[in-house]
C-alpha cells in the first residue's frame, strides 16, 4: 500500500510568556489513533521530525483523565509503545513529498514551539497543498500552518476553512493566561478561517485536500476522512 508521512514536533517543551518551559511534545492520541487506522488499511507510516530527533510524547497525554479512563489510557500507551517508527524518524529536511500518498501533522504544544517557525516544514505544507496531496492537521498541529508562507509573505492557507485547538479549549485547559500567543488567534490573523465547534467534541473540517481536526477527540475521525481521500 501507500506511505503516509507523519510530521512530528522535535521539542519536548513549550515556552510560556514568562520564559519558563512547559513540558510538552506530541499528543499521544493524535498519533496513535491515525496510526492504527492507517496501518489497519495496510499503509506504511514514516515519521519525520526537524533534524531527525526522536520525538517526545507529552506525558500529560497519557493520563487517564484525558483519555476517558485508565483502560483507554493503557490502550493509548500500548499503541504508542508498538510504534517502532517513532524510534527511527527521518530528517524533515530529507523528505521527498513524491514518496507519500498523504501527510499528517499531529498536535501537542510542541508544534507551537518549533513547527510554527520551521521554514522546511512550511515549504512541505505549501507543496502538499499545491500538489493536491491529502493533508491532515489536528489540534495544535495547525501551528505549523503559520510557517507556510509564499514568496510575497502571504500565508498559503489564507482563505481555507480549518478546525484547530480553540482559544476556549486553551482557556479551559488553564494555559491560555500563560501563553505567549493563542493558536486560534494567530491563525485568524494569518487569514485562515477557523471553524470553532464545542470544546473537546470531535470536529473535522474538510476544505479541498486539507483535512483538519479541532482536538484529540478529532484524531480518529480525521484519519477516516483522509482514508476516504486515499481511496
Amino acid at each position: 500500500m501507500s506511505k503516509i508521512l507523519f510530521v512530528l514536533t522535535g521539542v519536548d517543551y513549550w515556552t510560556l510568556a514568562d520564559g519558563t518551559r512547559h513540558p510538552s511534545g506530541f499528543w499521544a492520541e493524535e498519533v496513535v489513533a491515525p496510526y492504527q487506522r492507517f496501518t489497519a488499511e495496510g499503509h506504511e507510516i514514516v515519521v519525520a521530525t526537524p533534524g531527525g530527533v526522536v520525538p517526545t510524547v507529552d506525558q500529560g497525554s497519557l493520563a487517564p483523565e484525558v483519555n476517558g479512563g485508565q483502560e483507554n489510557a493503557d490502550a493509548v500507551a500500548a499503541g504508542l509503545a508498538a510504534m517502532t517508527e517513532l524510534q527511527r524518524p527521518i530528517r524533515l529536511e530529507d523528505v521527498n513529498l513524491g514518496d507519500y500518498a498523504a501527510v499528517l501533522y499531529p498536535g501537542g504544544h510542541g508544534p507551537m514551539e518549533d513547527l510554527a517557525v520551521d521554514a522546511v516544514s512550511g515549504r512541505i505544507l505549501v507543496d502538499a497543498l499545491d500538489s493536491g496531496l491529502p493533508l491532515g492537521v489536528v489540534c495544535h498541529g495547525p501551528a505549523a500552518l503559520l510557517a507556510a508562507t509564499r514568496e510575497d509573505g502571504a500565508n498559503a492557507f489564507a482563505g481555507y476553512q480549518v478546525a484547530a485547538f480553540t482559544n476556549a479549549e486553551e482557556t479551559q485547559a488553564g494555559l491560555a493566561p500563560k501563553a505567549k500567543w493563542l493558536l486560534e488567534t494567530r491563525l485568524v490573523e494569518a487569514g485562515v478561517e477557523v471553524q470553532a465547534a464545542e470544546p473537546w467534541a470531535p470536529h473535522v473540517v474538510v476544505d479541498r485536500n486539507l483535512v483538519t481536526g479541532q482536538n484529540p477527540a478529532s484524531s480518529a475521525p480525521l484519519a477516516a476522512e483522509l482514508l476516504k481521500k486515499l481511496a
